[in-house]
């Protein structure tokens, strides 16, 4: 592996080969849902721990989604896009993540109060919720991440 030197630390990484060579389309959207399943494990499982443990729903989700992005754009950066680290696309992806962080706890809280509000009991709320706020963050986030962010150097 090769040594890049860089303004701004960046995050710590698997250490994976570097592979400029882009995926074709259809292989970046398979190892985006993987990656993207992976990190919602990442994500939900920490929600539910936070809220067990007493903490509000918004600020549990505000945490959790914190430890789901990390865990994806690590990821993603490595096996679905496979780029290598870049000052730019750091700072792209953390503009992108505070868009789909305010998308997604916004929708979040949103449908949570809504649906509790209706009745409905916590845990199917927060499934619904949940699935419901990430199907739209991460369809946002794929767009923006391929058609944007990793074509930046």
């Amino acid at each position: 592996m090769s040594e890049h030197h860089h303004q701004f630390p960046q995050p710590v990484e698997l250490p994976v080969d570097e592979r400029e060579s882009a995926l074709p389309l259809p292989a970046q959207l398979t190892r985006f849902v993987i990656t993207g399943g992976f990190s919602a494990i990442v994500d939900f499982g920490l929600l539910v721990i936070l809220m067990a443990l007493g903490l509000g729903h918004t600020p549990a989700k505000a945490l959790s989604f914190i430890a789901g992005t990390a865990t994806a754009y690590l990821i993603n950066r490595r096996w679905t896009f496979r780029a290598s680290p870049s000052t730019r696309r750091f700072i792209a992806v953390v503009i992108l993540y505070g868009v789909t962080f305010a998308l997604q706890v916004g929708l979040f809280s949103v449908l949570f109060t809504v649906l509790t509000a209706q009745g409905l009991s916590r845990l199917p709320v927060q499934i619904i919720s949940f699935v419901i706020a990430q199907g739209v963050a991460t369809t946002v986030n794929f767009v923006v991440q391929r058609s944007v962010i990793f074509r930046l150097q």
